[in-house]
């Protein structure tokens, strides 16, 4: 892999107590502190206009020209070497709607689709990254605890790597579309009797204990290739930064991702001024929205309750490098009820685009904020999608055919007799 860089070894270094650590040593946390780690690569040598012109002609030529996270490697593993997982991943849309940029009150409104990437959702950018690093330093398995989606990335591109994987996921409370795929892609698949919080401690203790790597996004690498949503994003815009960056915000592992990605863009020299990051929560299951009300002076947990399971966590691991990734970017934190959520989903999948309902609380929140005033309807903002319309088929039905009353974008399916006089009658039915 062709590098614009003459790196130094990466390595990691915790972002409480300072204390390094080399670029392949396994640790989930700081030994010292019990911190959370973050890789540090050296600079690039080529900044600004030329590291552009570099990452501009991977995306037709050379090495890593078919993965959105490997063509910005000097950002994200300067030396993966051979060992890269690649499926490839990235590469997702920006996509105008004219019927969502209506519905959320914002005229230059931008859809960053995640649910592009080969296991329908952001993770597998993380997943690329995580698990070469496990190649690299040759772990005897990965695992990871989830609500659906990492463990669906995490199966893919585990059995790629011929690495044995281990899935943690709340018993009873994952999509059956992303339950399905870890199965399919052969994790072991621990159901267990608690909600996500309980999956991770008991993730990170077997990590731990029996010496598994350890793939959530409290692993530093995975925050690496998950910077790459922001920076393809920002390339896709010419490196004119938009004024916000809106996403959904579970465990809080993309906040964190897009203040990193941001603050290393503008290092060096890649755009001129940073977004404001703008992280949404649904009501039920929102500790970082409390946190941010009292100016990130409490840590709240909470019993986490909300239709989008992506962002169904009460403790999220991430905590303080989201609070990082907020502070640095004068950032906000808002909150979103599962009903606006669900009909932000219905707007966007009736759009052509489609979302599974955590992804639709970045297009309820960028309306949520322009009601208060704090994004303009002038602004140019990118919400994220962070998974496929897929992920979740139940929430959909349930949307379209099961609540009473009907919901305001409720599309249900009609039953009609055989005839074409029937066809007729609904082709004439008003909306």
């Amino acid at each position: 892999m062709t590098s614009a860089t003459t790196p130094r070894a990466s390595y990691q270094r915790c972002a409480t107590c300072g204390t390094e650590y080399s670029d392949t040593d396994a640790s989930p946390r700081c030994v010292s502190c019990g911190g959370l780690l973050e890789v540090v690569h050296a600079p690039p040598v080529l900044r600004g206009a030329d590291l552009r012109a570099v990452f501009a002609a991977r995306r037709s030529d050379g090495p890593g020209s078919s993965s959105g996270v490997w063509r910005y490697h000097e950002l994200v593993m300067p030396n993966a070497g051979d060992y890269v997982v690649s499926h490839p991943e990235g590469n997702t849309p920006l996509l105008a709607r004219d019927r969502v940029s209506s519905y959320a009150g914002v005229s230059a409104l931008l859809l960053k689709h995640e649910g592009h990437n080969p296991t329908g959702s952001f993770k597998d950018r993380g997943m690329t990254v995580g698990v070469t690093q496990a190649r690299r330093i040759g772990a005897r398995a990965v695992a990871c605890a989830s609500t659906g989606n990492t463990s669906a990335s995490l199966a893919a591109y585990a059995a790629q790597a011929g690495i044995p994987a281990l899935v943690f996921v709340p018993a009873g409370q994952v999509a059956t579309g992303k339950l399905a795929q870890s199965l399919a892609y052969g994790a072991r698949t621990l159901l267990v009797k608690g909600d996500f919080d309980a999956c991770l401690s008991l993730v990170q203790e077997a990590s731990e204990r029996l010496s598994i790597y350890l793939l959530n996004s409290i692993n530093p690498f995975r925050i690496e290739g998950q910077k790459t949503i922001a920076i393809e994003a920002l390339e896709q815009l010419g490196w004119d930064a938009p004024d916000w960056l809106v996403l959904p915000a579970g465990n809080l592992g993309n906040t964190a991702a897009f203040g990193k990605a941001l603050r290393e863009v503008h290092e060096v020299g890649l755009i001129d001024r940073m977004p404001r990051i703008a992280a949404i929560q649904a009501e039920g299951a929102a500790p970082f929205a409390s946190s941010y009300r009292d100016e990130f002076t409490t840590r709240p947990k909470v019993r986490a309750e909300t239709v989008a399971t992506a962002i169904k966590i009460g403790d999220p691991a991430s905590f303080d490098r989201a609070v990082t990734a907020i502070r640095s970017t004068n950032g906000v934190v808002t909150t979103v009820s599962d009903a606006e959520i669900l009909d932000a989903k219905a707007v966007v999948d009736a759009s052509g685009v489609g979302c599974e309902p955590a992804s639709a609380a970045s297009v309820a929140g960028v309306r949520r904020l322009v009601k208060e005033g704090i994004i303009r309807p002038s602004d140019r903002v990118v919400a994220v999608l962070t998974g496929h319309v897929l992920k979740d088929p139940g929430a959909l039905l349930r949307y379209h055919q099961e609540l009473t009353p009907p919901p305001a974008f409720a599309n249900p399916p009609v039953e009609i007799e055989p005839t074409i006089e029937a066809v007729e009658r609904v082709l004439g039915s008003k909306d």
